[in-house]
């Protein structure tokens, strides 16, 4: 049975990343989202706390690396756990309460980690520990649709020839190297795509140019090229095996994972906010009591409690997509409901906010309007609000992608 409480046992990390998030990462915040595509120095000393704190054997841990269902038969069938993936969004959100962008440009934590931890195996896993991995996916004229890429990698001998142009690519000019997602043949469609792990320094490879944006600023967004880009066959995360029956479904497990990753990140910038709004409201005299019914309240404090309860729904479907990969079960459906209504409730929390706070809110005296800003790519990367709803919906229904569009 599902608990949704925050586990005991990892209070403890929770509160360090949150210590993390208020001490290093806040007090940096407006710097490098004004310094777009500088390096945060201040990152490496972060990094190599928590790599201590991996070392001493804490479970999870408080960056955005990806977490890996353990395949191996529980001596407990019935034991309920609560395991890497909670521990990981909950601090993930502990530290977007800090930073989202800092947290995106956390050495080896990129979204490219959580691909490897998601279909690669045992002897990939090893080889690649320490790597600091981005995740190439989109490209121009495919939009949402992941399945349409043109990215091509064809077998030469003991490699594999990559060519194709990645677009939008998170710490793509930072990480020392990336996940592409590429088919193998584009007759066979969405079973044929696989992706592989390309080293920076592989001839072939191009950062073409960075990506100035509305939000995350702080995080470097990349164009690559890959051209004629050879790439061990060892490389290629996962089977090399081209498999029709399961369709997308070893590449869909990356996004099973990363969503609620992304949820997580939108839960902690928009109680960012929710924190600091409360805070701006109560001295300008409106005071928030959760022992009276909103429509006996003035109208901020109504709509204040009302932002709040989307937020916990959008909390607790975060927890329970981690909580079902921490126990083995299927949680496609529920990774997409979290990271949809996280996404919406993330944008809608942190701009209502600068809303009720007026000329505070908008100034950039409070870091509400760089929330605001910030919160909006969790809306969008990693599957937009519109790709969710259908896959939900397919789901739902019981229809395939060609039945339901």
């Amino acid at each position: 049975m599902i608990n949704l409480e925050t586990p005991k046992k990892q209070a403890a990390l929770i509160d360090q990343a949150h210590q993390l998030a208020m001490n290093m990462l806040r007090p940096i915040s407006r710097k490098y989202d004004r310094a777009e595509h500088e390096y945060p120095k201040e990152l490496d000393m972060l990094a190599a706390l928590i790599d201590g704190v991996s070392e001493t054997g804490a479970t999870g841990g408080a960056g955005a690396g990806g977490v890996r269902r353990d395949e191996k038969p529980d001596k407990d069938p019935g034991k309920v756990r609560n395991g890497a993936n909670l521990a990981s969004v909950l601090s993930v959100a502990e530290m977007c309460w800090g930073d989202t962008a800092l947290l995106l440009s956390m050495p080896r934590q990129g979204l490219g980690n959580s691909a490897i931890a998601s279909v690669a195996n045992e002897e990939q896993l090893e080889r690649y520990q320490g790597t600091w991995a981005a995740m190439a996916i989109t490209e121009p004229g495919i939009g949402s649709d992941s399945a349409n890429l043109t990215t091509t990698a064809v077998k030469d001998g003991d490699e594999y020839v990559i060519n194709g142009e990645k677009i939008y690519v998170t710490s793509g000019d930072r990480a020392d190297s990336v996940v592409v997602w590429a088919t193998l043949d584009k007759e066979l469609g969405r079973a044929a795509i696989k992706s592989f792990l390309v080293r920076k320094d592989n001839p072939g490879l191009k950062v073409e140019r960075l990506e100035h944006k509305l939000g995350i600023r702080a995080s470097d967004t990349a164009a690559i090229t890959f051209t004629g880009c050879r790439v061990p066959a060892e490389d290629l995360l996962g089977s090399p095996e081209i498999d029709t029956k399961s369709g997308f479904a070893g590449a869909m497990a990356t996004f099973d994972n990363t969503r609620p990753l992304v949820a997580a990140m939108a839960i902690g910038c928009a109680r960012a906010s929710l924190d600091l709004t409360r805070d701006l409201l109560e001295q300008a005299g409106v005071t928030i009591d959760y022992d009276r019914p909103a429509e006996r309240q003035s109208a901020a404090a109504a709509k204040f409690l009302q932002l709040e309860a989307d937020w916990e729904g959008a909390k607790l479907l975060m927890m329970q997509a981690a909580w079902m990969a921490d126990n083995r079960r299927p949680n496609s459906l529920e990774a997409s409901m979290a990271k949809a209504k996280a996404g919406r409730v993330g944008s809608d929390v942190t701009l209502s906010c600068v809303q009720l706070c007026g000329t505070l809110g908008y100034s950039e005296g409070e870091l509400l309007e760089k929330w605001s800003r910030d919160s909006k790519i969790l809306d969008i990367f990693e599957g937009t609000q519109q790709i969710q709803q259908l896959i939900v919906a397919r789901r739902i229904l019981g229809l395939t992608s060609s039945e339901l569009k």
